[in-house]
Formats: structure tokens, C-alpha cells, sequence
């Protein structure tokens, strides 16, 4: 890729025992990944595939076998998230089994998805789940059933699933500090860790911290990522930054609020647990006219030379005895995050072409803090995960060198390049670990939305595709070999 590291191209294969209602009974899968020349995020990128895995599906056995290999080429890490070609492979896999026994693509997802207070075959426990709820809505609104096997000739839908963890556990860098402090006209200064590279973080610690203190948006003064002024924060993650650097910025507010109460309280002559903050006012919950402004709360404070602040801290509570080869069992992270995306496309079998017509992502996301930024998130996994994923490909030389360095030759997928039909679908599940119930949702997407866009290009041209990226000379290969096969397999005419 042009701005980060390159991802793991990678080679997979999968061994799948089911019954015959399509019960994944027990799963056997192989990955060697092509690491470039240095470690970087070996250990973790060879065992996110196998977590993903093991956190969509139930299974009673597995077996995962991961290799990363050093080769002459340019480092490998994450992009968007980890282990898209190895979700790819087991979505389309799902996809030859329920062809195989005759069930609905759809039908087979639902008996084998996981749901709320299940164990992951490595004992990680599963708290908030709408898996199948994403499903059902997804479904739903893109039309699956009514489309399901009644399209024309090269025109095709697919579905793909994903999960990604939650506050997962990042070393040293494990937990996120804030400090609020106060200023005399009643609005506040929050000083945080995280990292804001776009995707709305700022936005979010700041609505965060509004709604904790009583405050409105516009009363908050936010400095972030300053590694002179603030502390330390596990970094710009879509599975930390709103559950770990987010409850950080809550336990700060929380602390703060509490000494407002404590001074509120002997000026209103209540108990400080019988007090509430909204609309820059503390005031008694039973009797709301009764209440004070923030603003003189803290100017009270002042005169009484006590300074209002607070600092707060989250880091994640995880087994810190797992390890990811000898001790793979504990709970590997706080939270879950669920989600089905469909894809409809239309293919030109001329030319390999392809069109996409409609995308819908329903998305398990805890609770939707900033509905509008969710939407961004969503799609821009969407491009990243699914058109990306049709163009991106990277050549280089046998001595490492790229082939095709220039943005004429690297493929990257434009604005014009979306699909003309976007349908985003917020699911809410209420995680109780997480700020407000909110967990993770930039980062999934882009593993299903991989998923959906070569179970449709599948769909499309009757040929189950079973490498990334789908290339136009890809795709007409694929047809041509198919048309050769039908015609060899057609009865001779006497």
C-alpha cells in the first residue's frame, strides 16, 4: 500500500466437518503468511485470522496452524485489520458446504453464529452478541432472499460475516490515562492519548466527556496525542480508542464530577448521590429546579482554593497469562464486535468487469456514540475491504523491488469507484463493559465486506473465486474455464 505497511499476502487452506444440518462440528486450517523482512507484528497478525475465526462460528474442535515467513520484500503489517484473505477463504468455504447439502447461505450462517454467553474455543467469554441480528437485517434490506438464485446470468449476491475484538490487549501500551481540568468560566480541558487520524476520535472523547460532566460539546477543550502533555494511550486502534481511550476520559470526568458534587451538595444541602450534570447545571434528581450552575460550582471551588481535576485510567481486563503459542486460553479481550455485510454485483464477462450495485453492512457495534461518524467508518471499511480488495495488488521483483510503484500502476479505489447504493445499518447490543455499551466498528467491515464482495463475484459468474485480489483477468479466466468445463460435461448432439 502507498501510506502504510503492505498487508500479509498469505496462502490458506481449510478442512471443515459438519453434519448434515450444516453444524461446523470441527474446523482444520493452515496459513503461511508473507511477513517482508523484519518480525513487526508477526506473533499478533499470525493469530488474529484464527481469533476472528473462532469468535463468528461455533465449532466443538479446531486446529489452526500459522506460519509467518521472512522474505526479501518490504514489511508487512496491518491494513484496516488483519487476516482478510483467510476470512475470505472461510466464508466462501461456508458457501461450498451449504451448495453441498442444499441450504440457504443465509440459513447456514444462522445455525452456526455465535450468540450471547458463549465460550470461543479458546474459553474467551462472549458478553454482547447481535450476530444474528445483523444477519436478519442485512437480509432484510438488500433483498437477499427475494434475489437468492432468481438473478440473471452474471449478476450476483454474496454475504460475508465478521468479528473483531474489543479492548485487546497491546503490551505496555495496554490501558489509556486523561486528566481534566476545569477552568473558572465552567468549561473544561481534557488531555488524552489518543490518536485522531480522521476517523473521528477527537469527536468522540469529546462527546464523552460533555456527557459526563453536564457540559455541552462546545464547553470542552481537547488536547490529544501530545506526547509532551499527555499520557500514554495504546494508539489509533478501532478496537481501543473509543473502549479503552474513551472509559480513560469517562473515569476522568467521573472523578471530576464527583468533587463538583461535593461542593454543589453543601450549597444545595443535599447528599452528593442524590445530585445529576446536564445542560451545564448540577441539580437535584428528584427536584430539578433545584440546582446550581456549573460554572459557579467551580468558581466556588476556586474561591475556596481547591482547583477542580482529575485524572482516570482504563486498561483492559484480560488474561495477562495467555499467551499466543504455549497458553492460548484465558479471555483474550473485554469485548466482541459482530457484523454481515452483503454485496450485489454484475459482472461484464467480456471484459471481467465488475459493477458493483448495492452494498448493505449491518454492524454489531455496542452502542452508536456518533451514528454519523459510524456511517464514515463503515464506509471507508467498505472501500478498503471490498474495492480494495478488487484492486489493490502489489508486484514486485525477485530482489524485493516494486514493480508497480506509482499511483498510474497501483490501483486505489476513488470515490467514483463506491458503490452508487449504500445501505448502513447501526445494531445496537449494549456491551456492559464498554462507554455507554459501545465497542468496536471501524475495523470489521472490512474483513466482511472481503468476504461479500468474492461471495458475489462467486454467485455471479458460477465459479467459486479463491484468491484476492479479483482481478478482471481473474474473473474471465475463471469464466472461460467454466464455459470449456460446461461445454466438454454438454451431451454431444447426434
Amino acid at each position: 500500500t502507498i501510506a502504510t505497511r503492505q498487508g500479509h499476502a498469505m496462502i490458506t487452506t481449510h478442512k471443515t466437518g459438519v453434519d448434515k444440518e450444516g453444524r461446523v462440528l470441527a474446523r482444520e486450517t493452515t496459513c503461511y503468511m508473507d511477513g517482508g523482512a523484519y518480525s513487526s507484528t508477526g506473533p499478533i497478525a499470525t493469530s488474529v485470522p484464527f481469533l476472528s475465526m473462532e469468535q463468528v462460528y461455533r465449532m466443538e474442535s479446531v486446529r489452526y496452524n500459522g506460519y509467518r515467513v521472512y522474505t526479501n520484500k518490504p514489511i508487512r503489517g496491518m491494513i484496516r485489520t488483519h487476516g482478510r484473505g483467510f476470512a475470505c477463504g472461510l466464508d466462501i468455504q461456508l458457501d461450498m458446504i451449504a451448495d453441498h447439502l442444499g441450504i440457504d447461505p443465509v440459513e447456514i450462517r444462522l445455525r452456526n453464529c455465535r450468540k450471547p454467553g458463549e465460550y470461543t474455543s479458546t474459553k474467551s467469554y462472549v458478553d454482547s452478541c447481535a450476530m444474528d441480528e445483523t444477519i436478519h437485517k442485512a437480509v432484510e434490506k438488500s433483498g437477499f432472499k427475494e434475489k437468492w438464485g432468481k438473478l440473471p446470468l452474471f449478476h450476483g449476491i454474496g454475504i460475508g460475516t465478521n468479528s473483531v475484538q474489543t479492548g485487546f490487549p497491546m503490551g505496555i501500551r495496554g490501558g489509556s490515562q486523561s486528566f481534566i481540568k476545569f477552568n473558572e468560566d465552567g468549561e473544561a480541558t481534557v488531555m488524552s492519548g489518543v490518536v485522531d487520524n480522521g476517523q473521528g476520535n477527537d469527536n468522540m472523547l469529546v462527546q464523552i466527556a460533555a456527557e459526563e460532566l453536564g457540559l455541552l460539546p462546545e464547553d470542552i477543550h481537547l488536547v490529544s496525542a501530545d506526547t509532551e502533555t499527555t499520557s500514554s494511550d495504546p494508539g489509533s486502534y478501532s478496537q481501543v480508542s473509543t473502549f479503552v481511550g474513551g472509559q480513560a476520559v469517562m473515569n476522568a470526568a467521573k472523578n471530576c464530577k464527583e468533587k463538583l458534587f461535593e461542593v454543589a451538595a453543601k450549597v444545595l444541602k443535599v447528599k452528593p448521590d442524590t445530585l445529576a450534570a446536564k445542560n451545564r447545571l448540577i441539580f437535584v434528581k428528584d427536584d430539578p429546579e433545584k440546582s446550581i450552575p456549573i460554572k459557579k460550582v467551580v468558581r466556588i471551588s476556586l474561591l475556596n482554593f481547591n482547583s477542580v481535576n482529575a485524572e482516570g485510567g482504563y486498561w483492559p481486563k484480560v488474561d495477562m497469562k495467555r499467551e499466543w503459542v504455549k497458553n492460548p486460553y484465558g479471555q483474550m479481550c473485554e469485548a466482541f464486535s459482530f457484523g454481515t455485510t452483503i454485496v450485489e454485483v454484475k459482472v461484464d464477462p467480456n471484459t471481467g468487469q465488475v459493477e458493483v450495485l448495492e452494498v448493505t453492512a449491518a454492524q454489531d457495534v455496542g452502542y452508536g456514540i456518533n451514528p454519523l461518524v459510524l456511517e464514515g467508518q463503515f464506509e471507508g471499511a467498505l472501500t478498503m475491504g471490498g474495492q480494495g480488495g478488487m484492486l489493490t495488488e502489489y508486484h514486485e521483483w525477485k530482489d524485493g523491488r516494486c514493480i508497480n510503484p506509482t499511483m498510474l500502476d497501483y490501483k486505489l479505489p476513488l470515490a467514483c469507484d463506491m458503490p452508487p447504493k449504500i445501505n448502513n445499518i447501526i445494531v445496537e447490543s449494549i456491551d456492559p463493559k464498554g462507554p455507554y455499551g459501545a465497542k468496536e466498528a471501524g475495523m470489521s467491515i472490512a474483513m466482511s465486506a472481503a468476504q461479500g464482495y468474492s461471495a458475489a463475484v462467486s454467485n455471479a459468474i458460477g465459479v467459486y473465486m479463491d484468491s484476492f485480489p479479483l482481478t478482471p483477468d481473474k474473473i474471465l479466466a475463471a469464466i472461460k474455464k467454466k464455459k470449456a468445463q460446461d461445454e466438454k460435461e454438454a451431451p454431444v448432439k447426434k
